[in-house]
């Protein structure tokens, strides 16, 4: 499938339905499940085929949603997104500091394997946190290890994504200065909800040209009410930048019934699709 402006979500908008996680990080690496959200609807399995039919025919995957990383259980989550006519966009890495100078080699190592477990699944990019470590050398620092991850990343035939996320990218210079230093080895996923600060909207105008895919997050207010406002003026600069990758539906909304988050969300998105 091609980079062509389109819907897509992400396993996060369902974090209820899908119910456990196995959380893994570098600092603790495990798979124990755990029910923060419930005990679940619905498999990762059964996830393709349930957004195929909702018109949704790509989808990005959080880490901590995998329940296994054997090669037996990739393959068949492979084939279900292959029988769906889903396309795996992204795996999106949930946790690691490449920033932080005592534990950066050690979350390196955590993420690279990530890395090739993107390639495993087929996803065509994989995205990473920049950094949390914030000080004067820190975007040197994330420039450095980013590098280091496109060259896993490209072994693997993978696109290496980051996110205007956690405080490397907190800003929008720190966002262009940093992706014009890795000379276009290192793609931006924009996400609109990151950033809660006044100047949003000027922030985000600058960094949607470099986006090449989109988290379209809106906010609800407790009776399931859209922020429509918001989230259309966030659309409008998307499309004012010639954006032309997916928009991935991200609901964080009240309630269980994260299906109808999305469905509203997918009616406000589907003007802006091709």
């Amino acid at each position: 499938m091609s980079n062509r402006t389109r819907l897509s979500v992400s396993t996060w908008s369902l974090h209820r339905v899908l119910g456990p996680v196995f959380w893994d990080s570098p600092a603790k690496p495990r798979r124990t499940p755990e029910e923060p959200y419930g005990p679940g609807t619905m498999t990762l399995i059964e996830i393709p085929a349930k957004i195929a039919k909702l018109g949704i025919r790509t989808l990005e995957i959080c880490h901590f949603h995998l329940p296994s990383r054997d090669i037996a259980y990739l393959n068949d989550l492979r084939a279900a997104l292959e029988e769906a006519g889903v396309e795996l966009f992204s795996l999106l890495v949930d946790d690691g500091d490449i920033t932080n100078p005592e534990h950066a080699d050690r979350d390196m190592d955590w993420i690279s394997e990530w890395l090739e477990t993107a390639a495993a699944l087929g996803a065509k990019c994989a995205r990473v946190i920049a950094g949390k470590t914030v000080d004067e050398s820190a975007l040197e620092r994330s420039k450095t290890h980013l590098c280091r991850l496109a060259d896993v990343a490209e072994a693997n035939g993978v696109r290496l994504m980051t996110e205007n996320w956690f405080g490397v990218l907190s800003k929008p210079d720190r966002v262009l200065t940093l992706l014009d230093t890795l000379e276009g080895r290192v793609g931006l996923c924009a996400d609109f909800g990151n950033w809660k600060v006044l100047s949003k909207f000027d922030d985000l105008a600058q960094i949607l040209p470099r986006a090449e895919s989109c988290h379209a997050k809106c906010s609800f207010n407790a009776t399931m009410e859209p922020d429509t406002e918001d989230f259309l003026h966030c659309l409008d600069l998307s499309a004012e930048a010639d954006f032309s990758g997916p928009y991935t539906l991200i609901y964080d909304g009240p309630g269980d019934d994260e299906w109808a988050g999305i469905k509203l969300e997918r009616q406000l998105v589907l003007p802006y699709v091709s």
